[in-house]
């Protein structure tokens, strides 16, 4: 494993890995870049290289959100990190009080900085892994700014992963699915999420169907979390990528 700064991000680590299926003939390698949610860790999700099912040559970047959480005034513990910052408070209270469904119009303040700041990071990873093809994704706030970057930008992606995502700034990311068809995007929800309404990611998941993407949605029994049977499809979903 390697751990370093990667244009304006740093990355962890890049797991290099052989897979436990065979690589298509003539098919470029895959990058898979995910994105840790919101208060974890930078290093938070590199255990899922191990655990899923990838072509072989397929290489797992897992990049560092570029705030920190851990000052004395928040509530965090160990190095939390941040892709922008979250009104708790708000948020709780949209929670009880039924208006969730307004948060879906917000752009986050810090989010554009967030997107810059990992396209850059997508194009030295690029320049260094030449003709390789890029996954992009995330877990929660992970995810938001994948897709984010996906739906507001024109770089190439071979698949986009959403796990226990949502959707945010309805103005841009609807219009910029039409410019996404055919797209491959691979989602899951838990039924019960605490946090992030499984309803909303039903929304977004027939909003990307309507608009052209190839979206494939696993909901789950559960709350907030990635699953086995996560790890199971999104292996079958990175073995199937054209």
């Amino acid at each position: 494993m390697d751990a370093r700064k990667l244009g304006p991000l740093g990355v962890r680590t890049i797991v290099k890995t052989t897979g436990t299926t065979s690589k298509k003939a003539g098919v470029a390698p895959l990058t898979v870049v995910l994105n840790h949610g919101y208060g974890a860790p930078g290093d938070d999700l590199v255990a899922m290289a191990g655990g899923i099912d990838a072509p072989t040559g397929t290489t797992f970047v897992f990049p560092e959100a570029p705030l920190t959480l851990s000052t004395p005034s928040m509530p965090f513990h160990g190095d939390a990190r941040a892709w922008w910052p979250i009104d708790i408070g708000r948020y709780e209270r949209a929670i009880r009080q039924g208006t969730i469904e307004d948060l879906m119009k917000d752009e986050p303040e810090g989010m554009a900085s967030a997107r810059e700041a990992l396209v850059a990071t997508l194009d030295a990873l690029e320049k260094e892994t030449p003709g390789t093809r890029i996954v992009l994704g995330g877990f929660s706030q992970g995810s938001m700014i994948a897709t984010d970057v996906a739906l507001r930008t024109k770089r190439p992606l071979a698949g986009l992963v959403i796990l226990s995502g949502t959707l945010l700034a309805a103005s841009e990311w609807l219009p910029g699915i039409a410019s996404r068809q055919g797209l491959r995007v691979f989602q899951s929800h838990g039924k019960d999420d605490p946090i992030l309404p499984f309803a909303i990611a039903q929304l977004l998941h027939r909003a990307m169907v309507d608009g052209g993407i190839e979206s494939s949605f696993l909901p789950f029994d559960g709350g907030h979390g990635i699953p086995p049977m996560v790890m199971r499809d999104l292996g079958a979903f990175l073995n199937h990528l054209p």
